[in-house]
């Protein structure tokens, strides 16, 4: 009886000890899969390129102290303390400096009131999928679309003349910008507002015959991608004043100029061609920056 019994536990003990050794491989074997599924998750899921910029310079000391005489004439004619003060702008409020800055300069003369802007953004994703120069060219293609500007091709072939402005984006569309200004309120017509205020002006004469091609447009030659918009306008019985805007965007960047001028009197109309050269060469300045 003793051998019987002796014969039935240990078949019994066996199959526990086989049961125990395989929970143990079991277990090791999901241990060794469930570790290696982390890196495989990290690694499999790649994330998109950040953008070239990680900081911004700050912006008001970013423009010359050339350029800033040459845009704002009235600040010279100032007591000295209120003309450093003048080229010092103000610097635009914001709560992340390395996301975006911005500054503003203004003064006043005789002749006319004349005022820059500048702000600048650093676009970034927050989608691990899309990187910060995809998103950039989403947010820049937002700003040209509300701009209303119109397609560089089509102006470009049918101008005869690219070079009859003399400006350096006379090549979109120079001969039907007058034709294509002049029904909207908000669309700039320079060649007509100049004809029809010669006798204000001594150059007026020269402006007319200059300001052909200078009608808001895609521009080449800035960053990766450009627009200029040109809007005359009236505020109640005030004179009409012009604001020139340069946008452009360089990788992950975006930067806006904005120079406005209103002249003294309501006869005057601010001078397009002028306008549109200074706050284009402001722009490269700001590119050259971003180049550095």
């Amino acid at each position: 009886m003793r051998f019987k019994a002796r014969r039935a536990y240990v078949p019994g003990l066996a199959a526990l000890l086989v049961a125990a050794v395989a929970g143990c491989s079991a277990g090791s074997g999901d241990d060794s899969s469930a570790g290696d599924s982390k890196p495989g998750e990290t690694t499999s899921a790649t994330a998109a390129q950040p953008g070239k910029y990680r900081t911004l310079r700050e912006a008001c000391g970013s423009v010359p102290r050339s350029t800033l005489k040459d845009l704002l004439p009235g600040a010279a004619s100032l007591p000295e303390d209120q003309q450093e003060k003048a080229y010092q702008g103000a610097a635009a409020v914001t709560y992340d400096t390395d996301r975006r800055v911005g500054c503003s300069w203004k003064a006043d003369s005789p002749a006319a009131s004349n005022q820059l802007v500048i702000d600048v953004e650093r676009v970034v994703s927050y989608d691990p999928a899309v990187s910060d120069d995809t998103r950039a060219q989403e947010v820049y293609a937002k700003k040209e679309a509300g701009a209303n500007i119109a397609p560089a091709t089509p102006s470009a072939s049918s101008s005869g003349s690219p070079d009859a402005s003399g400006s350096p984006g006379a090549s979109d569309a120079p001969g039907a910008s007058d034709s294509a200004a002049a029904p909207g309120p908000q669309t700039v017509s320079p060649s007509a507002t100049a004809s029809g205020t010669a006798s204000t002006s001594a150059s007026a004469g020269a402006t007319a015959t200059a300001t052909e091609g200078l009608e808001p447009r895609v521009l080449d030659d800035l960053g990766d991608a450009a627009f200029l918009d040109d809007v005359l306008a009236r505020s109640g019985s005030a004179a009409q004043h012009r604001t020139v805007s340069v946008v452009f965007r360089t990788s992950n960047v975006i930067v806006t100029v904005r120079y406005t001028e209103q002249p003294a009197l309501s006869t005057e109309v601010p001078d397009s061609k002028e306008l549109q050269d200074k706050a284009r060469g402001l722009a490269r300045t700001l590119v050259d920056q971003l180049n550095e």
